[in-house]
């Protein structure tokens, strides 16, 4: 029987694919190595991000709370790492050596997340004795029960907050009934080793994405010579293949994961890397020297003993990925140096700005940072796609698509990419005819766009969950006419953000506004897990114990959440009456413009 997803997938694909390979022949044959380097990747990296929420919480037995977390922390520093790896290559190893480098680590991140051990296991104590819980499946597919004696039983909450043992005997030396309190759940045998070596796997992972996502983009640039004709459509075209790359890593990865095993959705995501990897050495004559070190001569000078300036980066590297092998388990950590890192770069662009600016710079530079204030909400609220999204696709949505066939909680990862594939020529085209008619919305009404369509989309859910069945899931129509609308208001926000920046930032402070751009990327994501945070939920050896506080929880938290974002895109949308003007001319023209953004996750590793 054919698979329906995989189906759907190859229509979108062929249907969006044909126009991009016939246009690749007409550019630098470089780009068709970054093209397929960069898709491997991001196969390689969404693979894993779809099916890591599930992981923590079904192979280690980590509660909602400390999942989101650890998922949050781990994506932050996902995007502050880039900020290290394109500054050593700007001044040191040049971006193909650096990026070469990423993917290397980047391997040996996704094939160290293959090797998964043995599961956690649940065990229930009442009256001095244990019981354990028989799991089979994953995801969705996963099915739990309480072992009593010979039998395996369905639980449920009770009214008084404890346990219904549903169909369990008269005379098991368990009541149907546990009071609240008169027993306890305790996770057993989470093996240390494999934890550590999941949180390696992680560090290898961010450290790599660090050295490689800026500047293979950076390559990217360097093709094409200042003027060229060639270079907004090659953006385009490169931008392409990260989304392609995206979306089957969505497919494949995340059904692997859920009907095959972990090993195995990691697994394939490790090899997408590799592929990738191949890719980028074996093209590298079609580069044609780009991205080559600033002073090749340099990197082979001796630095200690007999050891060089290229291999101390290297061996600095891997002594970064120590380093972030701790902090990645530890997110109110990573919070503080977020914090820590924000209030010096802030106050350093406060200081110059009133030392050294006049009024036209000033005015820009406030721009740019309300700018990347409204880009925060809008990440945080979009992050939530891999955490409490994911969950709440697995949880509380029903995902037959036939009587035979359903989708996996984490494919549906692909409707963002997808609708990508299929939207962004679409926007491009609009915003370009609309700036022919002299009507091109300014950038601070584009964003307010962004963040009232992204609070929409929560709403969306919330709508939704009045059509819940029985068994409190919704219809998945809505997650992805939510998705649909994520996905638009993404197009209205990305492609404009760091193409303001670049004309917003004066020159003395062009590098650090840069800076605070991405450092923005990570708080986001480290806000968004604080916002997964709160829609956590009692679970059993990874399974929801109550569906329907789990849906009323979600609802809570989306309606709040969706509701504050759109006040606030309404909000910029009036306030960009008054705020259009502090751009001075430097907003003027604005295109769709991925060579500058290429959909953050092009050029910060998303």
């Amino acid at each position: 029987m054919v698979d329906i997803v995989v189906l759907t997938g190859v229509a979108v694909t062929v249907a969006t694919a044909v126009p991009v390979v016939l246009q690749l022949r007409r550019h630098p044959r470089g780009l068709f190595i970054l093209f397929f380097a960069e898709m491997w990747e991001r196969f390689s990296y969404y693979g894993m991000r779809g099916i890591l929420i599930f992981y923590l919480t079904e192979q280690f037995l980590f509660d909602d709370k400390h999942s989101n977390g650890q998922y949050g922390g781990y994506t932050a520093l996902v995007y502050l790492t880039p900020l290290i790896g394109g500054f050593v290559a700007d001044r040191y190893l040049g971006a193909r050596k650096a990026v070469a480098f990423g993917a290397l680590l980047l391997v040996a991140g996704h094939l160290t997340m293959a090797a998964e051990g043995k599961p956690a296991t649940q065990v229930l104590t009442y009256a001095g004795a244990q019981y354990d819980f028989s799991v089979a499946g994953r995801m969705d597919q996963r099915v739990v029960k309480l072992k009593v004696g010979q039998g395996a039983y369905d639980y449920g909450p009770a009214a008084d907050g404890g346990l219904e043992i549903k169909g369990l005997p008269a005379s098991a030396p368990l009541p149907s009934h546990l009071a609240k309190g008169a027993f306890t759940l305790t996770v057993a045998q989470r093996d240390p080793v494999f934890l550590n070596i999941f949180y390696l796997a992680l560090a290898l992972i961010i450290m790599g994405v660090g050295f490689l996502k800026a500047n293979i983009s950076a390559i990217v640039g360097q093709l094409y010579r200042q003027g060229d004709p060639r270079r907004d459509a090659g953006f385009t075209l490169y931008y392409y293949g990260v989304n392609l790359g995206a979306f089957w890593a969505a497919i494949a990865c995340s059904a692997l994961g859920e009907r095959v095993g972990w090993w195995a959705g990691f697994g394939a995501a490790g090899v997408g890397m590799l592929a990738g990897y191949i890719v980028f050495m074996f093209g590298r004559p079609l580069l044609e020297g780009r991205g080559e070190a600033p002073a090749p001569e340099r990197l082979k000078q001796p630095l200690v003993g007999p050891i060089n300036l290229e291999w101390t980066i290297y061996l600095l590297g891997l002594a970064g990925v120590a380093v972030v092998w701790v902090l990645v388990r530890r997110f109110a950590v990573v919070g503080y140096m977020l914090g820590v890192g924000s209030v010096i770069t802030l106050g350093y662009v406060g200081y110059v700005m009133v030392t050294q600016f006049g009024k036209v710079e000033r005015d820009r530079v406030i721009l740019a940072l309300v700018l990347i204030a409204a880009s925060v909400v809008f990440w945080t609220m979009f992050e939530q796609a891999g955490s409490s999204l994911n969950q709440f696709a697995e949880r509380n949505t029903q995902l037959a698509l036939t009587k035979t066939q359903s989708i996996t909680a984490a494919q549906i990862q692909a409707f963002n990419s997808g609708f990508i594939l299929i939207g962004a020529p679409i926007f491009a085209a609009l915003w370009a005819y609309l700036g022919t008619h002299g009507r091109d919305p300014n950038p601070v009404i584009k964003f307010a766009l962004g963040l009232i369509q992204v609070g929409l989309a929560f709403l969306i859910v919330v709508f939704g969950a009045r059509f819940a069945d029985a068994s409190f899931k919704t219809p998945l129509v809505f997650l992805a006419l939510a998705y649909m609308v994520q996905t638009t208001a993404e197009l209205c926000l990305s492609p404009v953000g760091l193409s303001q920046m670049t004309k917003l930032a004066p020159p003395l402070l062009f590098s650090t506004i840069m800076a605070v751009w991405f450092l923005a990327n990570s708080w986001a994501n480290w806000l968004a897990g604080i916002l997964a945070q709160f829609t956590a939920t009692d679970t059993v050896a990874g399974q929801v114990l109550d569906p329907a506080k789990a849906l009323a929880t979600y609802v809570h938290v989306y309606a709040v959440a969706g509701s504050i974002t759109v006040g606030l895109g309404l909000a910029l949308a009036v306030a960009s009456l008054f705020l259009k003007g502090l751009a001075h001319g430097a907003s003027d023209v604005i295109a769709f413009a991925p060579e500058l953004e290429g959909d953050r996750q092009s050029v910060t590793g998303l």
